[in-house]
C-alpha cells in the first residue's frame, strides 16, 4: 500500500505510531511534512503537502490520540 496525502487518517496512525512520545499537537508543519514524507509507505508528490493537508493530519493525529 502506498501513501498519498490525502490518506489523512492512515498517515496520522502511522504518525502515532512512530512517534508516540510527541505530542501533536506541538509539532510545528516543517517537522509533520519531513515526518510524513519519510514514512515508508509514503508515495506522492513532496510539494502537494501544504498547510491545509498539514493542518488535516495534525488534527486527526490529535483526534487518534484522545
Amino acid at each position: 500500500m502506498s501513501l498519498k496525502w490525502l490518506d489523512v487518517l492512515e498517515i496520522a496512525i502511522q504518525l502515532d505510531e512512530k512517534h508516540p512520545d510527541v505530542d501533536p499537537k506541538t509539532v510545528r508543519f516543517v517537522d509533520l511534512h519531513n515526518w510524513v514524507v519519510d514514512l515508508e509507505e509514503f508515495d506522492d508528490d513532496h510539494d502537494h503537502g501544504g498547510e491545509k493537508v498539514l493542518e488535516a493530519i495534525q488534527m486527526t493525529w490529535i483526534e487518534e490520540r484522545d
